[in-house]
């Protein structure tokens, strides 16, 4: 299937900063002032798991790059390199030095879901793999993400392209909670026997 794009680099796209300058590991404040998002909190298939993410306060003089609904992270240490599109999320709330935080232009006729997805997809991760840096642990420098490349069609097809994305990750689901339902089932077909033998 053939989709007319335009080619351009991840700065043309979005803005491109690094996490939260936090220096050593993030502490938990039961009343701190803000959320932080860390690895352990994101999985390419949901996103941001917000129940789990710790409050903490911001000891920096920096002005954080508050997250916002729209804004995408991406992994930028380690074993997997992937992104994800914030859905809503509660604020405020900032992201750790491991994340890349991409805000999509304005001026840029581009759906950040799409970004997120493209990003997420093999021809994209052949160039993230490419340009990986590190021995003991993969890393991916800045200027490197930005000179990346993507294709990007009309709005129209990159509606029909998030709206399939989605509907293949809520077919997943479904056929995850079947496969449970099933296993719950047998499990309890073999306790019923089990019980009637004894």
């Amino acid at each position: 299937m053939m989709i007319d794009a335009n080619i351009l680099h991840i700065a043309e796209v979005a803005d491109v900063r690094g996490g939260y300058p936090f220096r050593g590991s993030i502490e938990e404040w039961m009343d701190g002032s803000a959320l932080a998002v860390q690895m352990k909190d994101v999985d390419p298939e949901h996103g941001v798991s917000w129940p789990g993410v710790i409050r903490t306060e911001l000891a920096g003089r920096k002005q954080p790059d508050w997250l916002k609904e729209g804004d995408i992270l991406v992994v930028s240490k380690g074993a997997r390199f992937y992104a994800v599109c914030l859905d809503h999320p509660p604020r405020p709330a900032v992201c750790s030095p491991h994340f890349f935080h991409l805000q999509v232009k304005s001026s840029v006729a581009v759906l950040p879901a799409f970004v997120a997805w493209q990003i997420n997809q093999p021809p994209f991760q052949r160039q993230l793999l490419q340009a990986a840096e590190g021995s003991s642990q993969l890393s991916i420098r800045r200027p490197v993400l930005e000179a990346l490349t993507l294709s990007i069609p009309s709005l129209g097809d990159q509606r029909r392209i998030v709206a399939l994305v989605e509907l293949a990750r809520q077919e997943r689901q479904t056929l995850k909670q079947l496969i449970r339902n099933r296993e719950l089932q047998i499990n309890a077909l073999a306790d019923a026997l089990f019980q009637a033998a004894t």
